[in-house]
């Protein structure tokens, strides 16, 4: 390897970097700023740099400025891991994985906007696109986050070989990603109804997403504790102190991601706390990757006979 030494604290600087355009991306889609450059990309207003004359002018072009850097810095890592890591090198496939995905993420970005899916649009093709969307974000974040773990000496992991644990995680992920996703379409319902001020009799499609608003929180309990009782097995079937560490995380995220739903519906959605509850629901994610690579590693010892109500009761 050649010149790995700062790797990987520039591996997680850009996985923060990409949690905040992220973030940054709701308060435009929460603010109804997704039109503030008009319909142009990558410039805003067709200009490099525009006079930004409103808020939502800065706020988008924030947006597309972060973007930008957070490309930039996808691009030196990738760059980076080839130059210092061996071939076949996990680090290289991540860093590959995450440059896939950071270009779809900015073809569906251009899309939003010169498609015209931002601001008062209640199209369903916008809702398509936000489910689209959201995965993509996951799975670069995931992919960033990976490449960032297998940089600081993280162990390769797998789903197949691993019996009933491996089909109990890889269930768990699938449910995880579809609850992600289906909160961001929901959070879209509440700015259409709450900030930008449609109504479900104007539009078929916020009654539809209104429609299935309440069963969101029922479901993020039900995946919640079904990845409470899996970080509980996880802990006491391979009791490493990583795999521990990472249980506990899980467990943490999941309550203060519940709370955050909680004060967020409280509240009525202000924008401050679906920008809190996105980043609690973009690290559960994160949570659960850490917790997959930990128990599931190709290395880990074969894991312990445990029951159910051993997890259950904690002994």
């Amino acid at each position: 390897m050649r010149s790995a030494k700062h790797f990987p604290w520039f591996a997680w600087l850009t996985l923060i970097v990409n949690i905040f355009v992220a973030l940054w991306g709701a308060v435009v889609r929460a603010t109804g700023s997704g039109a503030g450059c008009g319909a142009h990309w990558p410039t805003c207003d067709g200009e490099i740099v525009p006079g930004l004359q409103s808020s939502a002018q800065w706020i988008e072009y924030t947006h597309r400025l972060s973007s930008g850097l957070a490309l930039v810095m996808v691009i030196i890592m990738l760059v980076w891991a080839f130059r210092s890591y061996v071939e076949g090198h996990l680090v290289r496939k991540g860093a590959a994985a995450s440059m896939v995905f950071m270009i779809l993420e900015s073809l569906v970005g251009a899309a939003l906007v010169l498609f015209g899916w931002v601001e008062a649009d209640d199209s369903m093709a916008r809702v398509y696109i936000m489910g689209v969307h959201l995965t993509n974000t996951l799975l670069l974040l995931g992919a960033l986050f990976l490449t960032a773990y297998w940089s600081s000496e993280g162990r390769a992991f797998t789903f197949r070989g691993q019996g009933a644990l491996g089909w109990l995680y890889g269930v768990g992920v699938v449910a995880a990603l579809v609850l992600v996703v289906t909160g961001a379409i929901i959070a879209l319902g509440d700015s259409l109804f709450l900030q930008i001020g449609l109504t479900p009799d104007q539009s078929p499609v916020l009654a539809g997403i209104l429609a299935i608003r309440i069963y969101h929180p029922l479901t993020a309990i039900l995946v919640g504790l079904y990845w409470i009782l899996i970080a509980r097995y996880a802990g006491a079937a391979r009791p490493s102190p990583q795999v521990r560490k990472a249980s506990l995380a899980l467990i943490l995220i999941i309550l203060l991601t519940w709370a955050a739903g909680f004060i967020t519906n409280w509240l009525r959605a202000p924008v401050i706390m679906q920008v809190v509850h996105l980043l609690f629901a973009d690290l559960f994610w994160l949570g659960i990757v850490w917790l997959s690579a930990e128990a599931l590693a190709v290395d880990a010892p074969r894991a312990r006979q445990v029951t159910w109500s051993q997890v259950v009761s904690g002994r």
